[in-house]
């Protein structure tokens, strides 16, 4: 009688972005640019205006909260304004910031499986490797991957090639929030779930991911699914 695989997922590399899909970053990405936009004599923006737009790095953020309060502004200011939020989100990584629901032990489940876990993301490893570490999240990751140690950044393919390494495409996946997401693992040829529950400006089921998942709840299913 054959022996069953105890490890399904052994040798499948499962790759994560990290804002909006692991780790609910939002506050404190919106608190750092409405301290900018404070101290600038300019007025703070709810959260729900720009949102969305955290995909897109800071400077969308501090662009979409000019155009929402109807105010110009010009390259020179934005990069002034930038540099006082990426100084304080230095020093405010994880006041609020916390994993989704069900993250934690969609990981833990992924491991158990044999899967090999990594984090694809656009953010800087400054601040990056501190939020996985004081949340306790970099214990599941056998690599990070961030436009520090990658030739090229998410959408480009060369980003989740790197992540996903050295499994070939259909060994792997991408687990996102956006279209930069989608169109990076699109790109490898590498199929990519979404979840709803990111930063997304465009809304998620137009987008064409292979599955769109409301959160963590149905994903180690999903994933098995895939792979099995």
């Amino acid at each position: 009688m054959p022996l069953t695989n105890s490890k399904p997922l052994a040798g499948k590399v499962i790759a994560f972005d990290l804002d909006g899909t692991l780790v609910d970053t939002a506050p404190d990405l919106i608190a750092a640019m409405n301290v900018a936009m404070v101290r600038a004599n300019r007025p703070e923006t709810p959260p729900v205006i720009v949102r969305d737009f955290i995909g897109l790095g800071a400077r969308a953020l501090l662009a979409q909260a000019h155009k929402h309060h109807k105010i110009p502004t010009n390259e020179a200011e934005l990069d002034e304004l930038l540099e006082v939020f990426l100084a304080h989100y230095a020093q405010n990584l994880t006041g609020h910031s916390r994993p989704f629901a069900g993250a934690v032990a969609c990981l833990k489940q992924l491991k158990v499986q044999g899967a090999s876990l990594t984090v694809c993301t656009n953010k800087p490893e400054q601040y990056t490797l501190p939020i996985l570490q004081k949340l306790g999240l970099g214990q599941y990751f056998d690599g990070v991957f961030c436009p520090d140690n990658v030739t090229h950044k998410k959408p480009d393919a060369a980003h989740v090639l790197a992540a996903v390494a050295p499994a070939q495409p259909q060994n792997a996946l991408m687990i996102g929030d956006s279209n930069t997401d989608l169109a990076a693992a699109r790109a490898a040829k590498v199929d990519c779930f979404l979840l709803e529950h990111g930063y997304s400006d465009k809304p998620i089921g137009d987008l064409g991911a292979d599955l769109v998942l409301a959160d963590f709840d149905e994903l180690v299913t999903a994933i098995m699914a895939r792979f099995i």
